[in-house]
């Protein structure tokens, strides 16, 4: 049941014109990812990094980083260089993640995956190449910001990335396949790294070169924490009722790897019920910065509506 007091606050986001947003600011991002990455020697590795960063996608996590940069009132310009970098790390998991040692996909992003067109060795180096490249580029490329502010943004993206986040939730998730006794606290767990520890550093990244506050920083990290959960809930449905021409991807993967997944715990109906709850308190946590705070609320509600 929507709070009363929220529901003006829900209508207002209905009205923000996300798509014109969404669209807007991934034309700015696709160019500055084509300006990151020119083609070097060897010419096959620049390619196949280039061949899956510049794939298409939501660029949704470098969204988020600009902004949060700006609902804190820094200028995208500023937070463009992280921006790439954290699309580059989310990249390089994509890369690793469909090879056949992982979740073996075929096709990403509606195309051949890495590996399928390049080889899985040199798809491998093309995601080691987007990972180290990802933290020379915010060392070279963040102008006009203090070295305390970048080196801090440097230790966030290696938390996010490392055994503390991506990998460590990356691990879990294998050592889960086939077990029927994941409970909902480990699949939070493993999520929670997996998923939405670099939806989290999107935003603590772009509110740390912003210059946030030690409360701005605690309310955008429930933010991104509950928007980063969201989001691997509503992926857990679409694999199951979503079709692999409407997702861009092999649908049924979780269920043919035997992994846990919520509706698979709590059902299709529970699972969307848990990811609209998170989606409310997160546009809650913002409230407290008016209509500055519309794209971000409005990237949440989308979250959970998104059909792939």
């Amino acid at each position: 049941m929507i709070q009363t007091e929220l529901k003006p606050l829900l209508t207002s986001i209905s009205d923000f014109d996300l798509k014109t947003y969404l669209t807007t600011e991934k034309e700015l991002v696709e160019k500055a990812l084509d300006e990151s990455l020119p083609l070097g020697k060897p010419e096959k590795i620049y390619e196949a990094m280039r061949y899956s960063l510049l794939a298409g996608g939501k660029r949704l996590r470098p969204i988020l980083c600009l902004a949060t940069a700006q609902l804190l009132g820094e200028k995208k310009i500023i937070a463009m260089p992280t921006a790439c970098a954290l699309e580059m790390i989310h990249t390089m998991s994509l890369i690793h993640d469909d090879l056949p040692a992982m979740d073996n996909d075929d096709y990403r992003r509606g195309r051949l995956t890495n590996h399928k067109v390049y080889g899985e060795d040199i798809a491998i180096l093309a995601g080691d190449g987007l990972l180290a490249y990802a933290f020379e580029y915010v060392a070279e490329n963040t102008k006009n910001i203090s070295a305390e502010r970048i080196v801090k943004v440097l230790a966030i993206l290696g938390k996010a990335v490392g055994a503390e986040g991506l990998v460590g939730g990356q691990v879990m998730d294998l050592d889960c396949e086939g077990k029927s006794d994941v409970t909902a606290e480990t699949l939070t767990f493993i999520h929670r790294r997996k998923t939405g520890a670099l939806l989290e550093a999107c935003v603590s990244c772009g509110a740390v070169l912003a210059g946030a506050s030690s409360d701005d920083l605690t309310r955008l990290s429930i933010y991104a924490q509950n928007i980063g959960l969201a989001f691997q809930i509503i992926d857990d449905i679409l694999d199951v009722t979503a079709t692999s021409e409407e997702l861009g991807k092999t649908a049924g993967k979780d269920i043919s790897a035997q992994k846990a997944t919520y509706p698979k715990l709590w059902g299709i109906e529970t699972s969307q019920a848990k990811a609209e709850e998170l989606v409310k308190d997160a546009i809650e946590q913002l409230v407290v910065y008016g209509e500055k705070a519309l794209p971000l609320q409005a990237i949440a509600q989308y979250i959970v509506q998104r059909k792939n």
